[in-house]
């Protein structure tokens, strides 16, 4: 239910494809491998026709395909060179044929459409790629992420596996301020009765339904709160199991039956206490509000109300109400609708206002996506924990590992990325003193080194297991996928299933079976652990970007986080301490040097932005900057009386200003005079 994307006549059309190549053709094309051998039966090849919509389909999908290939080879030539190497070949053949054979090309081509747009027409950042699309060489090919996934052995099949029917999800972060504009521009495209935002519904919790209920009927809050005070915060304690043995969920039916006190209460001789309690159960989980999914939008091949209830609802960013489905995201691609996330990430913005910062402040610009990626000041900058401000790297127990762990390549960072959360920080301590030489660095076999050699031994991301897993045991690409899900949701019945065919795999290819169960052993404790190789990846290029502007050019990077804040007090504070840790001078607003944000001077100072000054708005702002670039600097306050326009700047935006010191290095008289009564 995708929207047809505009294929270039002289290329080809539909017309032409039917007269061009017969059903047989297509058949054999969509049923057999990229290497034209058969690999389907050829009953469940005849299903697999009908299940891409019959041969009328099948002739729009081989002209999206044969479109996307032809853009995904010249795009190769331009990232790759001229004479592309055998594994680029293999691994681009491979991965349009089973874009192909899925029926998606025209999603990727839709995909690529509005990231080129964002980039080159509406000039708005866009991120390096996210999650698991990243490891796509088509994607990387045709500019929709913009790592090489061959470089950082990322794999496809953790994307699109044609073991396991799933739709595409491509995440596409946007710079949060350029998003909307990405949003309004696929509308106008598309028709904007074809494009819509995913509702969200959010239900009455086990506390909310009892604090509802008690301010209807009226009862104290203080009595309300010393009921809700009597459920379990994350959960019973150990010694209470349900009737399976298990740990019960935490709801009020289960607090009515394991909690004293609200058992008592519900059983009591206080009425009203007994109606909140019933009432409360009967609404737990019930829909409570609307709103919009932060990032999910649907485009739709015709008018939505075609194919799903709409409504609209007020998005809390914008405050504008948008259209909706009113299918949630659970339900929404069960109907045939494909959801496309369009993330707004503030890094982005961040990013984008440093490399403004740093052509006002130098007259340099900086290509941020081609820096180098061994800078000597950026690894310093980790390597003594000075990571405030840097994107995932900031937090107090990362600053301290990066100080122990001293990174000198990406890799460091992308393992740390992946490392630093719940579980796998066990295994922090271990990669840090294999790093230094402290432990040795062991191999169960020693072909492994292959895939573990980045992480000094230690198995860190799903793809390492994945390709080990083809590496020992002769897994296909679509085993290995499976594989990881199933140690990753810990699904006993495919993991039985697949454990025999990796240790007779692995003794065919000649590896003894006691080693290889101590190697399947190890990665079902770590593989619900192990994180997406992918993701990590593209974040720590993102966090490296920022650290590099950190390291080479502090206060403008710190003038473009600070702006990025503004709306947070208390974080403003944090980075104005950072600021002074580094030797910052963070000057206070004023009316011949201060910008709309925060901004750094040629002498590495930063100055207050404008708009930071409670009580002074945009519109106010702008007046006075406007008037100050048009006509020189404010000779003194009277001047700046005359020249300012009124019909934007008020008596409050005078007083707000006057109070900040803004006007100080225009009068000779102290700002407190400002207020005085005159005598």
């Amino acid at each position: 239910l995708m929207p047809k994307f505009p294929i270039p006549e002289e290329f080809g059309t539909e017309e032409s494809y039917r007269q061009k190549f017969t059903e047989q053709d297509l058949f054999e094309e969509f049923t057999r491998d990229e290497n034209g051998n058969e690999v389907l039966t050829a009953e469940a090849a005849e299903k697999k026709v009908k299940t891409l919509g019959g041969y009328d389909r099948l002739y729009r999908i081989k002209l999206e395909a044969d479109y996307l290939g032809h853009l995904a080879y010249k795009g190769a030539h331009e990232r790759y060179g001229e004479t592309l190497t055998e594994e680029q070949e293999e691994r681009i053949k491979f991965e349009l044929h089973i874009m192909k054979t899925m029926g998606f090309p025209g999603y990727f081509l839709i995909v690529m459409d509005f990231i080129r747009a964002a980039r080159e027409e509406l000039g708005v950042s866009v991120g390096p790629g996210r999650g698991s699309a990243a490891g796509s060489v088509v994607a990387y090919c045709l500019r929709i992420t913009d790592l090489d996934p061959l470089k950082y052995d990322l794999l496809f099949e953790r994307f699109l596996n044609p073991d396991r029917i799933s739709l595409p999800d491509i995440d596409t972060d946007f710079d949060d301020a350029g998003r909307g504009r990405v949003l309004d521009w696929v509308s106008e495209k598309y028709g904007h009765t074809h494009v819509a935002h995913i509702i969200t519904y959010g239900t009455m919790a086990t506390k909310s339904a009892i604090a509802d209920v008690g301010r209807v009927q009226r009862i104290p809050l203080a009595r309300v709160n010393e009921i809700k005070g009597y459920i379990p915060d994350r959960g019973f304690p150990d010694n209470i199991k349900d009737e399976k043995g298990k740990s019960p969920k935490v709801n009020l039916k289960n607090c009515y039956k394991y909690v004293d006190e609200l058992r008592m209460l519900l059983n009591g001789d206080e009425p009203q206490i007994r109606n909140m309690l019933t009432y409360a159960a009967q609404l737990e989980d019930t829909i409570r509000q609307v709103g919009v999914h932060a990032c999910g939008v649907i485009i739709g091949a015709d008018d939505l109300t075609k194919f799903a209830p709409l409504s609209t609802v007020e998005d809390r960013e914008s405050g504008k109400r948008v259209l909706v489905t009113e299918y949630d995201g659970h339900v929404v691609e069960s109907v045939g609708l494909i959801k496309m996330d369009f993330l707004g990430l503030k890094t982005l913005t961040i990013i984008k206002e440093c490399l403004q910062n740093i052509y006002k402040a130098h007259g340099i610009s900086i290509d941020i996506d081609h820096i180098p990626i061994d800078d000597a000041e950026t690894y310093k900058l980790f390597q003594e924990g000075r990571t405030v401000g840097v994107f995932q790297f900031e937090s107090a127990g990362m600053r301290k590992y990066m100080k122990e762990l001293k990174p000198t390549v990406i890799g460091d960072l992308i393992a740390m990325n992946a490392l630093y959360r719940p579980g796998p920080m066990d295994y922090i301590p271990q990669f840090i003193r294999r790093k230094h030489g402290l432990e040795p660095v062991t191999y169960d076999i020693p072909v492994m080194e292959k895939y573990l050699k980045d992480t000094y031994g230690v198995t860190v991301y799903q793809e390492q297991v994945m390709l080990l897993s083809r590496l020992l045991g002769g897994f296909t690409r679509g085993e290995s996928d499976t594989l990881r899900k199933a140690m990753g949701k810990k699904i006993k019945s495919k993991l039985d299933e697949l454990k025999p065919k990796f240790i007779n795999g692995g003794q065919s290819n000649g590896h003894d079976p006691q080693v290889l169960e101590k190697i399947w052993a190890d990665w079902e404790k770590f593989a619900s652990y192990a994180f997406n190789k992918s993701h990590a990846t593209c974040y720590s290029w993102v966090a490296y970007q920022t650290a590099y502007m950190k390291a080479n050019y502090p206060s403008e990077y710190m003038a473009a986080v600070l702006s990025r804040n503004l709306a947070d007090i208390k974080t403003i504070t944090q980075y104005m301490t950072e600021c002074k840790h580094m030797g910052i001078n963070v000057f206070g607003p004023d009316i011949n040097e201060s910008e709309i944000n925060f901004s750094s001077n040629k002498a590495g100072d930063i100055r207050f932005g404008l708009a930071a000054v409670k009580g002074v708005g945009e519109a106010a702002v702008k007046a006075i900057i406007e008037e100050r670039n048009a006509n020189g600097p404010y000779k003194n306050i009277y001047d700046f009386v005359e020249r300012v326009n009124f019909n934007v700047f008020n008596r409050k935006c005078m007083e707000s200003l006057a109070y900040a010191g803004g006007f100080d290095s225009i009068i000779d008289f102290h700002r407190s005079k400002f207020f005085a009564i005159d005598t």
